[in-house]
């Protein structure tokens, strides 16, 4: 693969990857003018967040078989105009309950690009560079949480938040065209594939039975779901409880995810050094150790503003050297299946988002310590399950580096 290829191949892959982050991050800094638009307030305006999640957790499972059945383009392209139809929709909502259902709808069609962009990760590189890859599609991620809300609060202070879905409706015409015309299918369909549910069932539970696959997609998913609490909590904490401006949320967040970035990047480095699994033992007791200095700075009120942004800086620091390693580790063990592993992985890693993002909603509090008590509670959760699955399951793993297993439906 030349050169020119393999970025290009990067680029498109990482704004499959990053449709889904943008359709999150660029409407929360309109969350106040939507809860004035439609006479209810921030934590109500969050439950479209919940939802969009929910989406996102309901198509991976929808997408995993009909991309190993139907190659990955075809349902791709479907996924991509049905997300173009729903961003109009939610820009034209005039209720909250409009609003959530349409990001529902938004979400199940933004979730093709995301389970496509991973299967063919695994389609198309070789299975002992795939966290050097995630690691560099994160690099494309990268520009949602800097330029998304961002943009997002100006979009929301001009035009109005309607235009803020107007923009990324927009942008999956972009992606979509870049997939006609640029990108290759990189998967033979397998017409032997069923999609009556029974053997979808059986396919899914083929894959979740390998150690490998429930260790890592439970330790990813927790320790990814703190990005989730940080996501939903973070307008209420840093526009309500410090009172910044819908464009300064823009600013901080967009400096935040420098931390998740950086370090996403930072571990391709160390990934020259260590393996994906020496690396996880480090950055998650790291990540788990930040949240809960967070929670204890947080209780005794001596973190303050700045105090607040430098614990979700070095937590989104560990996420992000963590993150890209975990999903290596969890889709290492599959070839012809990867497909309906990835699916499933997303469904589990989404559904346990969208859970700890809609209990960041439930505590009716003006203070930094739900979200920090969240935060703190996924790390430890995700290093629980790690280090005693380890223990458990000892020898039954193969790393990134050893022979794909290979499950039936």
């Amino acid at each position: 693969m030349t050169r020119k290829r393999y970025i290009s191949l990067i680029l498109i892959l990482g704004t499959l990857t990053a449709l889904g982050p943008f359709s999150i991050d660029m409407y929360l800094p309109g969350f106040p003018a939507i809860a004035k638009y439609m006479h209810t307030d921030v934590a109500g305006v969050a439950l479209s967040l919940s939802s969009f999640f929910i989406g996102l957790a309901a198509g991976q499972l929808l997408y995993g078989p009909l991309l190993d059945k139907f190659g990955r383009r075809k349902p791709l392209l479907f996924g991509l105009s049905f997300y173009i139809v729903a961003s109009i929709g939610c820009a034209m909502a005039t209720s909250l309950n409009a609003l959530i259902i349409l990001r529902v709808i938004q979400a199940i069609g933004s979730c093709a690009a995301a389970v496509a962009s991973m299967a063919m990760v695994r389609d198309l590189f070789p299975v002992n560079e795939n966290a050097k890859v995630f690691a560099l599609l994160m690099l494309v991620v990268g520009a949602s949480p800097m330029v998304a809300p961002t943009v997002g609060g100006y979009v929301t202070a001009g035009p109005g938040w309607q235009w803020v879905f107007i923009v990324l409706a927009g942008m999956a015409v972009l992606i979509l065209l870049a997939v006609i015309f640029v990108l290759p299918d990189s998967y033979k369909p397998d017409p032997t594939i069923s999609l009556k549910p029974l053997p979808i069932i059986t396919g899914f539970y083929n894959v979740l039975k390998v150690p490998q696959f429930y260790t890592y997609t439970l330790t990813g998913s927790f320790a990814f779901s703190g990005l989730f609490a940080y996501v939903a909590g973070s307008p209420l904490v840093f526009m309500e409880v410090y009172g910044v401006s819908q464009e300064a949320y823009g600013w901080i967040f967009a400096g935040l995810s420098v931390g998740f970035i950086g370090s996403s990047q930072v571990n391709s480095l160390l990934l020259r050094y260590f393996s994906s699994e020496q690396i996880v033992k480090v950055s998650l007791p790291a990540q788990a150790l930040v949240g809960v200095l967070f929670l204890i700075g947080s209780v005794s009120g001596v973190l303050g503003f700045w105090g607040t942004i430098v614990m979700i800086f070095l937590f989104l620091c560990c996420l992000g050297i963590t993150n890209p390693n975990s999903a290596a580790l969890t889709l290492a063990p599959f070839s012809k299946n990867a497909g309906t592993a990835s699916s499933l992985f997303g469904a589990i890693q989404l559904g346990i988002g969208a859970l700890v993002s809609t209990s960041v909603s439930f505590f009716d509090s003006l203070s930094v310590v739900p979200l920090a008590a969240v935060m703190c509670a996924t790390a430890l959760i995700a290093f629980v399950i790690l280090f005693t699955s380890l223990r458990l399951n000892r020898g039954k793993f193969t790393g990134v580096t050893g022979e794909a297993v290979v499950v039936g439906h």
